[in-house]
């Protein structure tokens, strides 16, 4: 019998282990921080906080720059609002089929690492509110204060629940009247309060039709004909307030009466359209989604933003 012949063992000389296991469980850990601050919905934050803008008075450097800080601190308190939200659902998201893979929920971020995320989000917000004074800062505060109450049971309220949220929009247009120094317009201030109680509703109107209303307690104090019917008054409170506001307290001057022919329509239409969208096509799951996707949507408030802004240059130049 031939001997049986060893291999040959050649000394490994090639790259040592360069961490790149570490690496990717690092990469997919910032991915669902990233999922969790919901960068999908800041755009709202920037829609709101500038809506002053629609008053030349705000179009100044100073004013641009407290605005673009007013537009961040509302950025990161929405981000620990989320944080906290998701903390404190985790276990009914877990149970529930449309948001198990939220990342707390999912397990992908851990309850320590969202609280230590939430410390460097707070202390990011900190020092932007150290460039507000008390007297411009509040709304944040406000907002901070209903939002907890907000997570912590308030949500469970019907009714309730949707007007704590509209009133969070409402802060954040007050931020930006305080950041740019204009006046306040209380019927522009009503119009998107009612604006974001459509908004809410539809959204509860697409959890009830979809989900039987199992994964929100509050959703306990709805039926579908309740929600269709608070959207259409909703809906009706939101044009009346807009027609008041170009009416009365737009900066137009003399072409306030050419404003309220031309903007009007378009701000019905869009309302209208919105409402086809939710109780026709039930597309209510995400209005900030069907707001900037929806072709006609998105064509009639250009339209709208383009008339909007000659007026208000020929009002400024008058």
């Amino acid at each position: 019998m031939a001997p049986v012949t060893q291999p040959l063992v050649v000394p490994a000389t090639g790259p040592r282990p360069t961490g790149e296991f570490p690496l990717r469980q690092a990469g997919t850990l910032v991915r669902a921080l990233v999922q969790l601050a919901r960068p999908g919905q800041w755009p709202k934050n920037l829609l709101v906080v500038s809506v002053p803008l629609l008053d030349p008075q705000s179009w100044g450097r100073t004013p641009l720059t407290n605005l673009v800080w007013a537009v961040t601190a509302f950025i990161l308190t929405s981000v620990l609002v989320y944080v906290l939200n998701d903390m404190v659902d985790r276990r009914r998201d877990a149970a529930n089929p449309a948001r198990w893979h939220r990342p707390i929920a999912s397990g992908r971020v851990t309850p320590r690492v969202a609280v230590v995320f939430a410390a460097v989000v707070a202390a990011a917000l900190a020092g932007v509110l150290s460039t507000f004074t008390p007297a411009t800062a509040w709304p944040v505060g406000v907002y901070l204060l209903l939002n907890l109450g907000y997570c912590l049971g308030l949500k469970h309220v019907p009714l309730l629940d949707v007007f704590l949220v509209a009133s969070g929009f409402a802060l954040r247009l007050m931020q930006g009247y305080l950041a740019t120094g204009t006046t306040v317009s209380g019927w522009l201030l009503t119009a998107v309060f009612t604006l974001c109680l459509l908004l809410t509703l539809g959204k509860r109107r697409h959890e009830l039709k979809n989900s039987g209303g199992t994964h929100r307690p509050a959703l306990r104090g709805y039926t579908v004909p309740l929600t269709d019917q608070l959207m259409q008054l909703s809906a009706a409170l939101t044009a009346g307030s807009y027609l008041l506001y170009l009416r009365d307290e737009a900066p137009l001057a003399a072409h306030a009466s050419i404003a309220a022919v031309l903007l009007t329509p378009l701000a019905i239409f869009g309302l209208f359209r919105y409402l086809q969208l939710v109780l026709v096509h039930d597309a209510g799951e995400n209005p900030v989604r069907v707001l900037v996707r929806d072709p006609v949507m998105v064509a009639n408030a250009a339209l709208w933003a383009t008339l909007s802004g000659v007026l208000l240059l020929a009002a400024r130049g008058a």
